[in-house]
């Protein structure tokens, strides 16, 4: 998300990006009857139910059944907590849901929120009543607080990987170019990548750390935080694995010039804030353990990446394998194909205006919210 002279420097952008497109398959505008208030999230209900969970980014928790027809009378809350978020920075607010791997029989569900008095991002877990689909609003228990210097660059993303873990985005804590210098300092959770366990808390905390963390007992590193799992990242906006391979995909929201795509390692160090994407930032110097990204996007390109998926769904076979991602400014969404080595494509696909996030439902078909209030969906033609 970035300013409004950004966006309007990228309405031209999507006039000749869209002009190019021509494949059997395209993005549209999905449950036309639903209107939501900046949806930043769209979600599958756990445990093969047509259900489909929306928050939106002043502090509802909201669901629906993925029907045709749906209608805005069908749309149930799940919970609200605008009394708990604090909402006013254009990147602050509930930022992130995820349901426990074990959901079917805990009914757990952790959101991730930005707080005030102080400034800080807010990491929680919650019960769900599954008999009246509502999160119970006096069930919050919280995990992790983390504080902010200022508003923007909350990250905010979580999601459980396939071990079980909970991987937190935490941005570098905001203003621009990292003035507190949080991307090449270890002792602090901002400008990374965290894991950990929700299952196994220690004696001093809600939560446990995983025994591979990269930084738990390392005498080379100290004052390092064992929560780090990646770090030197701007300010990731939606990380995902990949179903089939494991891999997390990431997308890091760039300064002034680069947009980057990665795919995030145990204890990697991913740049910021002596790089953005593929260059130097600020005459920075590269170190030997700094990962390149995946892809650079110039200014040209995009302005504000939105990390997407690996598409493992069923309706389109052409698209197997391909991360699908996007851009909030420009609104052209792409898919990048990537051997491992290289980029073997990265094609324009589609359009969707404010690309706040993407999605999956329960058959790994892909969705798109718009922070404008619509709900896209992946389609053949």
């Amino acid at each position: 998300m970035k300013s409004l002279l950004l966006i309007i420097q990228a309405l031209l952008l999507q006039l000749s990006a869209s002009s190019a497109l021509a494949q059997s398959y395209g993005f549209e505008h999905t449950f036309k009857n639903l209107q939501f208030q900046r949806p930043v999230l769209i979600a599958a209900a756990p445990g093969g139910a047509d259900r489909m969970f929306v928050i939106e980014q002043a502090g509802r928790v909201l669901w629906f059944e993925s029907r045709p027809g749906v209608r805005g009378s069908d749309v149930h809350i799940a919970l609200d907590i605008r009394h708990k978020v604090n909402s006013k920075g254009n990147e602050e607010g509930l930022l992130g849901l995820a349901f426990h791997p074990d959901f079917a029989n805990n009914h757990c569900v952790y959101l991730h929120y930005s707080a005030s008095a102080p400034r800080r991002n807010v990491l929680s877990r919650w019960t769900m009543d599954r008999s009246a689909n509502v999160i119970l609003p006096d069930s919050e228990r919280v995990i992790l607080e983390v504080e902010q210097p200022f508003s923007n660059h909350n990250g905010g993303h979580i999601a459980f990987g396939p071990e079980g873990y909970l991987y937190i985005a935490l941005g570098d804590g905001g203003a621009g170019g990292d003035p507190h210098g949080h991307g090449q300092n270890l002792s602090t959770l901002l400008a990374t990548l965290l894991r950990i366990d929700v299952d196994q808390p220690d004696n001093a905390k809600p939560y446990g750390i995983p025994k591979d963390n990269p930084f738990l007992n390392t005498p080379g590193s100290p004052g390092a935080r064992p929560e780090i799992y990646a770090y030197g990242l701007r300010n990731v906006w939606r990380f995902s694995f990949d179903p089939k391979t494991g891999d997390l995909w990431a997308g890091d929201v760039g300064q002034n010039a680069h947009e980057e795509i990665d795919i995030i390692t145990n204890g990697g160090n991913y740049g910021w804030n002596a790089r953005e994407g593929f260059s130097s930032y600020n005459g920075g110097e590269k170190a030997t353990d700094m990962i390149d990204p995946v892809i650079d996007l110039p200014r040209r390109d995009a302005a504000s990446v939105t990390g997407g998926y690996v598409y493992r769904g069923k309706t389109i076979p052409e698209l197997n394998g391909a991360y699908i991602y996007g851009d909030y400014v420009t609104g052209i969404i792409w898919r990048l194909r990537y051997d491992g080595h290289r980029v073997t494509e990265n094609e324009q696909i589609g359009n969707v205006p404010e690309i706040a996030s993407f999605g999956l439902d329960t058959h790994g078909e892909l969705y798109i919210c718009s922070l404008q209030g619509q709900i896209y969906k992946l389609t053949p033609k």
